[in-house]
């Protein structure tokens, strides 16, 4: 028998030392979303007052891979493409994005960050990274850097 009463590594609830973790996993992620959630809101309004939370993921896609077509941007975040074509036209309509003809085929269109949508996005990013610092000031860089790999292949594993 271990700690607790129980054997084989179950907790007072029965569960594996394994469902602990994972369950402690989830509830940590849960938070975690939910805040990120809301800075993401906070982030696209600071970007323009009308743009959509959701819609600021677009804008970090497009800085950081440059002109897509609208269905690579619904794959890469799993979405369908009515729902996509629906956040670019509302990202143009702001002026934050504009289309044009794809070289490697005319009949298709490239999504790329217009001028005014790099600047507000980069604003707004490097301010999101300054509270970044801040709020691990704390940390030592090389937790940050592992934080940066867990998660990135926490994402990697999601998209395959």
């Amino acid at each position: 028998m271990h700690e607790g009463g129980t054997t084989d590594g179950a907790g007072p609830d029965g569960r594996s030392g394994v469902d602990q973790e994972f369950l402690a996993l989830e509830r940590e992620l849960a938070v975690f979303l939910r805040r990120a959630r809301a800075s993401s809101g906070e982030m696209a309004r600071e970007v323009h007052p009308e743009l959509e939370p959701a819609a600021y993921g677009l804008l970090v896609r497009l800085d950081e891979a440059g002109a897509q077509r609208a269905t690579e941007l619904a794959g890469y975040f799993g979405v369908g493409k009515a729902t996509m074509s629906r956040q670019l036209r509302a990202l143009e309509e702001l002026g934050l994005v504009t289309r044009e003809p794809d070289p490697a085929d005319g009949r298709a269109s490239l999504v790329r960050l217009t001028e005014e949508g790099t600047a507000r996005f980069r604003h707004v990013r490097d301010a999101r990274r300054d509270r970044y610092r801040n709020k691990l000031a704390g940390w030592d860089r090389h937790e940050v850097a592992e934080l940066a790999r867990l998660l990135h292949q926490l994402n990697a594993r999601a998209e395959s």
